[in-house]
């Protein structure tokens, strides 16, 4: 087994190396990395290992700052002291998250996890990622305006949001247009670092906030360039994930 290790704390990544050679003493450690930008570099350079063990916070970023650069399409473990990003790892190629001090039968049982899900799969499976990657997001949309037909790119989109019945972009520049989507339809196919549901109305890109109030103890009125008629506020059931959304939890 070929493993890689993604640590930027050198008493932990001296322990973490110690107990995988107890544990699989003919492993083979191809690389140990502390960074992100190093570890972009290596596996732009290098074949893939067959196992990762991946820290979130590293010197120069987070694990998830990693994965979202590079193509690793291999099983990983990930290794922290934080307990708050479980549900953002498993949305990768994770298949175990393990909090420090890393157990030494919790790190078997993940190694013996990988075994497990490989001895299922047959042959041809074996030739493709164990696990699916990270989804891709809708980049751009096609606009029918009249006669007209023209490219929209999401980034380019301040909000979207829904009109009597019907939904529209508003772009930077002060452009609206008509979208096919409706609002939950674009929620389940855009970027959801970039764009964010406050309410039944509007899913707006984290680039067109421009100053935002406390409206209530738990609620927030956001203001928004390009300006809009009615300030609107975020709903008191999407106000704690807003805030994760906004400190990029």
């Amino acid at each position: 087994m070929r493993i890689v290790i993604i640590e930027d704390e050198k008493p932990a990544y001296n322990r973490l190396s110690k107990m995988i050679k107890e544990l699989i003493p003919d492993c083979k450690e191809v690389a140990h990395m502390d960074s992100v930008e190093a570890s972009k570099k290596w596996f732009e350079n290098n074949e893939m290992p067959d196992v990762v063990l991946l820290d979130i916070q590293l010197a120069d970023g987070t694990g998830f700052d990693l994965l979202k650069q590079s193509h690793i399409n291999c099983p990983i473990i990930f290794t922290t002291a934080y307990d708050q990003y479980a549900l953002e790892a498993f949305k990768t190629t994770g298949i175990e998250y393990l909090l420090k001090p890393v157990k030494k039968d919790e790190l078997d049982a993940a190694f013996k996890k990988i075994d497990k899900i490989k001895n299922f799969l047959t042959e041809d499976e074996k030739l493709v990622p164990l696990i699916p990657q990270v989804r891709e997001y809708k980049k751009r949309f096609i606009i029918r305006f009249g006669e007209h037909i023209k490219t929209l790119q999401a980034e380019d989109v301040a909000y979207f949001y829904s009109e009597n019945k019907a939904t529209f972009a508003r772009t930077f520049e002060n452009k609206n247009y008509p979208m096919d989507y409706n609002l939950d339809a674009l929620e389940g196919v855009l970027n959801p670092q970039d764009f964010f549901r406050i309410n039944r109305q509007y899913l707006i890109n984290l680039q067109s906030i421009e100053d935002m109030k406390t409206y209530s103890k738990a609620r927030v009125i956001v203001n928004l360039k390009p300006p809009v008629k009615e300030l609107p506020v975020v709903s008191s059931e999407r106000s704690a994930d807003f805030k994760q959304w906004l400190g990029g939890d």
